[in-house]
């Protein structure tokens, strides 16, 4: 009798634990499931899909609904516009972002901040084959890399993409040739002055670093200040 109600005992336990472990699968499961939705919920809203109709130039669009985008991460050397003369390779870059992306459908995803001082949207773009278009603009040499807090998502990605096309010196790395100077960087903004810049010098000792070309500068990931260097170039012969 006493054995019989020591395996009636045993029984139960093992029924009330395989309950409790029944229990904590499912909760489990739907942990899981309820992740799986938050992350898909995710992705769709960080890539929402657009329409360009004009493109400005090699970082820049307006999409049909009239918003004008940004593209977070790169810079592009300048076309004409009011007094400014067109940069070397910006007319190249502007007819690459063309072929690239205009009447096309792209992904726009943000980062922490959405829009610039000019009320432009800033977003990395994506196209319907997964690439990230500001990355492919390094890519190629129709961009220089661009640190600005706080949108810093891709930030190691892009630098190596730049790095990666100075080393095979494609577009604006091209024909580069220099002679050295003294610059000085800010760690802080990641831009770099010339020495004799009145910026440079209220720069904290502590967050100057310096290099003795801008392409060292670049290749460290700085970019240059533009109330101080209004060329960011330097060829051996015009382009």
């Amino acid at each position: 009798m006493v054995k019989t109600n020591e395996i009636k005992l045993r029984s139960a336990a093992t029924s009330l634990f395989d309950v409790r472990r029944w229990t904590f699968d499912v909760r489990c499961s739907v942990c899981l499931i309820f992740l799986i939705l938050c992350t898909a919920a995710g992705s769709v809203s960080a890539q929402t899909w657009y329409t360009v109709k004009w493109v400005n130039d090699g970082d820049t669009i307006v999409l049909t609904n009239g918003k004008r985008v940004r593209y977070i991460g790169i810079n592009s050397p300048e076309i004409d516009h009011d007094k400014q003369r067109a940069q070397p390779f910006g007319y190249a870059a502007k007819t690459f972002n063309k072929q690239m992306v205009l009447n096309r459908k792209i992904g726009l995803e943000f980062d922490r901040e959405r829009h610039d001082r000019y009320g432009r949207l800033l977003a990395y773009i994506f196209l319907p084959d997964g690439i990230l278009l500001n990355e492919h603009m390094l890519q190629k040499g129709y961009a220089f890399f661009l640190f600005r807090k706080p949108n810093l998502k891709y930030n190691q990605r892009l630098l190596k993409a730049q790095q990666e096309a100075m080393k095979a010196k494609k577009g604006l790395w091209n024909n580069w040739s220099e002679q050295k100077k003294r610059y000085v960087g800010n760690r802080n903004s990641r831009r770099f002055h010339m020495k004799s810049c009145p910026h440079a010098r209220n720069i904290k000792r502590s967050n100057r670093t310096y290099f003795s070309t801008k392409w060292d500068a670049f290749k460290a990931g700085y970019a240059p200040a533009s109330g101080c260097i209004k060329e960011f170039w330097s060829y051996r012969n015009s382009p």
